[in-house]
């Protein structure tokens, strides 16, 4: 039986890898010879029914995803984003949802950012029939803007700094209940630094402990790293441009505790951004800018599944693939998305403003 369990599961690991390769040809193979094929891969956009900005997004797998936005809004799809449910948390409409959690169909945290009582979090454990508030900030000086689960019960969020230094909350029990971190182990914030609530992805973790969070506004853009859960951190410059408060690192993606892609620039639209990404090999310790970066502010990034050099970036006007590592990137799509996530089952999803949801397909 021993034997038959490794032949399964490497019969299966075989077939996920050329599911994946394929998937990775049909987005690396130049445009005329993959529509000749009937292979391109595209953003297929999904009618979710609503118009509010959906800058928080969480792909359970190629049928299910999760995305929160404006006006305290959360849908959920099930079918593949064929249909769409209203789950929003009752009596939430003044909020703005920016980051959400899925663990699955039914299990879900959701991340409210603002000043003072505007930043809160919200967990369901029902597919969103219920909500069940187990955070609200009361500090006037907190600015909460992302989550990050280490797995479904361990996760952090992260607020811009409080009298100095960037402010971790931790939760053991799946998000039901929050604790503030000690700022002990927090590096000194440099003038003007926070983090974007602009995708979900400006506090990320790979592993069951490292996790990393981005900067920008400061007179450098930084990626702050911890290998502990948040106890304590050590910081790194990166090459992407900061300096002014629309400046910085927005989002990063980790596909193991040592390779990493940060993804950026400045967000007005009346503004260039010609480092837009950066890559790391080493943890986040030392930062690479892209040797072909994307050709604008992007606000969103995220793996492939199943490969060690393929990943998506997406801002406002398009998304970029690279296919070694982050060194070079080329426009793929010129939709305007604000964040992307991939699954094990080479499942892609985007989301951005005016409702605006897809899946990648070919």
């Amino acid at each position: 039986m021993r034997g038959l369990g490794k032949s399964r599961r490497t019969s299966r690991a075989v077939t996920v890898g050329l599911c994946a390769a394929a998937f990775a040809a049909a987005l690396t193979a130049a445009p005329a010879q993959a529509h000749e094929a009937g292979k391109a891969a595209h953003w297929a956009l999904k009618d979710s029914g609503s118009d509010v900005r959906f800058r928080g997004l969480s792909a359970v797998n190629r049928d299910t995803a999760w995305v929160a936005g404006a006006k305290g809004t959360v849908l959920r799809t099930t079918d593949g984003g064929a249909s769409w449910r209203n789950v929003s948390p009752p009596g939430a409409a003044d909020l703005e949802f920016r980051d959400i959690e899925a663990f699955d169909a039914r299990r879900a945290v959701v991340l409210a950012i603002g000043e003072g009582e505007a930043s809160r979090v919200f967990r369901t454990d029902d597919g969103g029939a219920t909500w069940t508030e187990s955070f609200r900030n009361t500090d006037a000086k907190a600015f909460y803007d992302c989550l990050t689960f280490f797995d479904r019960r361990h996760g952090l969020a992260m607020s811009d700094p409080v009298d100095g230094r960037f402010r971790i909350l931790s939760t053991s029990d799946g998000g039901r209940s929050w604790k503030v971190l000690p700022s002990d182990g927090m590096p000194a914030a440099q003038d003007g630094e926070a983090g974007f609530a602009a995708s979900g992805q400006c506090l990320v973790s790979a592993g069951s402990h490292d996790a990393w969070l981005a900067t920008g506004g400061g007179a450098h853009a930084r990626v702050l790293h911890s290998t502990d859960r948040g106890l304590t951190w050590k910081a790194a410059e990166t090459p992407i441009p900061a300096g002014d408060p629309a400046r910085g690192v927005f989002a990063l993606a980790f596909r193991d505790r040592a390779h990493g892609l940060a993804v950026g620039g400045d967000y007005r639209a009346d503004q260039a951004s010609p480092q837009a990404a950066a890559l790391t090999p080493d943890g986040g310790r030392t930062w690479t800018p892209a040797a072909q970066p994307p050709p604008a502010y992007r606000s969103g990034v995220a793996w492939l599944p199943h490969s060690r050099t393929s990943a998506l970036a997406v801002g406002p006007t398009g998304t970029d693939l690279t296919t070694d590592g982050g060194r070079t990137w080329r426009t793929l799509d010129t939709g305007s998305y604000d964040t992307v996530d991939c699954t094990p089952d080479l499942g892609c999803w985007a989301s951005g403003e005016k409702g605006r949801v897809a899946r990648l397909e070919r």
